[in-house]
C-alpha cells in the first residue's frame, strides 16, 4: 500500500466512530464532505479516491456501500429517507453522481429549492461497472453486472446483464444466456 493510501486507510479507521460502519481494508481520500455519518454504511475493501461527497439527509435511509467497491474521484452521492445502496464488486469511474432525490419544480414563483423533495429508490447492483461521468437520477435501479457507459445520463430500471448509454441511457446491449453472447438491443 503507497504512503498515500496509508494515510487514508488511517483515516477511514479514525472515522469509524463517525459512521454507522466503516469495514476492514477501506479508505478514503481528502478532500471529503460529508453530511449524516451515522446512516453511512462503509463494507470491507471500499476504496474511495478524493474529492468524496456523501450525504444522508432526513431522519431515515441513508448510504450503503457494500464489500469491494472501488470508486473514482469526484464521486458525489446524495440520499434522503430511504437507503440507497451500492452493490459488491461495484467500480465507479470519477466524476460520478448518485442520488434518490428530485426536486419538486412545478410551483409557479415559488422557488426550486423550496420546494419539496420527491424521493425515489435507487440501488445499484453487484459487479457494475459506471463509466466517467455519469449522473444517475432517483429512481433508478440497475441490475447486476451492468455496465454504464462514459457520461451517460440514467433514469429508470435496467435488468441484469445488460449494458446502457445515452442521454438519457438507453440498453444498447445484452447478454444472452442461451448464446451466450452480449448481443446488440433492438432500441
Amino acid at each position: 500500500m503507497s504512503l498515500i493510501k496509508y494515510f487514508w486507510f488511517i483515516r477511514a479507521m479514525l472515522n469509524r466512530i463517525r459512521f454507522g460502519k466503516i469495514g476492514n481494508y477501506s479508505y478514503m481520500g481528502k478532500p471529503l464532505f460529508l453530511l449524516g455519518t451515522k446512516k453511512i454504511k462503509i463494507g470491507n475493501r471500499v476504496r474511495i479516491y478524493p474529492g468524496l461527497r456523501m450525504e444522508a439527509h432526513g431522519e431515515h435511509g441513508g448510504i450503503t456501500i457494500k464489500d469491494n467497491v472501488s470508486i473514482g474521484q469526484n464521486f458525489h452521492v446524495t440520499s434522503k429517507d430511504i437507503e440507497l445502496i451500492i452493490g459488491e464488486n461495484t467500480t465507479i469511474s470519477g466524476n460520478v453522481f448518485i442520488t434518490n432525490i428530485d426536486h419538486e419544480y412545478r410551483e409557479i414563483d415559488r422557488h426550486i429549492m423550496e420546494q419539496p423533495f420527491l424521493i425515489s429508490e435507487t440501488t445499484i447492483g453487484n459487479n457494475c461497472f459506471i463509466g466517467y461521468g455519469v449522473g444517475i437520477q432517483a429512481g433508478t435501479i440497475l441490475g447486476k453486472q451492468c455496465v454504464v457507459g462514459a457520461n451517460s445520463v440514467v433514469r429508470g430500471v435496467f435488468p441484469d446483464y445488460c449494458v446502457i448509454a445515452g442521454v438519457p441511457a438507453k440498453i444498447i446491449r445484452k447478454y444472452n444466456p442461451l448464446t451466450m453472447e452480449w448481443e446488440k438491443h433492438n432500441l
